[in-house]
């Protein structure tokens, strides 16, 4: 167990995982004709089981997001981070938690593969085709968000 691990209950309402909030890697895969992002389909024990999301989870005390992102990346799909290059953040803000979603470029598949019990699949999706996926509720929520923020990455 990290210092980071357990349940908010934030200002809207709502449990979230993650004492000092969480983070989560959105790797958008440069090398292929149309931009691709990594999706993971989260394993049915977890939190949002049998839904589509990013490799991610809770802040630990000392990690920034960008830390916490790229290690939680490591530790679920296995994401090499020599391979990236951060480009931004997109922060969902509940008051006193907060979901930051690190966006990075890849010119490769990173390294990314099943590395841990967390994930039943992973899968390369084009970017325009992410919302046709039954995706984990609070990437659904912000998604229309960070894809602008994607999308900005890709035009910088």
């Amino acid at each position: 167990m990290r210092d980071g691990d357990g349940w908010v209950l934030c200002h809207c309402s709502r449990h979230h995982w993650g004492l000092y909030g969480a983070a989560g890697l959105l790797v958008v895969r440069r090398d292929l004709e149309e931009p691709h992002v990594l999706l993971q389909l989260r394993a049915a024990w977890t939190h949002g089981g049998g839904t589509w999301a990013i490799p991610g989870g809770a802040l630990d005390s000392h990690e920034s997001p960008v830390e916490a992102a790229i290690r939680e990346a490591e530790e679920e799909a296995g994401i090499l981070s020599h391979h990236l290059e951060v480009k931004g953040i997109y922060s969902d803000d509940h008051g006193n938690w907060r979901y930051d979603t690190v966006i990075a470029h890849a010119h490769s598949d990173a390294g990314a593969r099943l590395a841990n019990h967390e994930a039943d699949d992973f899968r390369w999706v084009m970017l325009h085709e992410v919302p046709d996926h039954d995706l984990h509720p609070g990437l659904r929520s912000s998604w229309d968000s960070v894809h602008a923020h994607v999308l900005q990455t890709l035009r910088d």
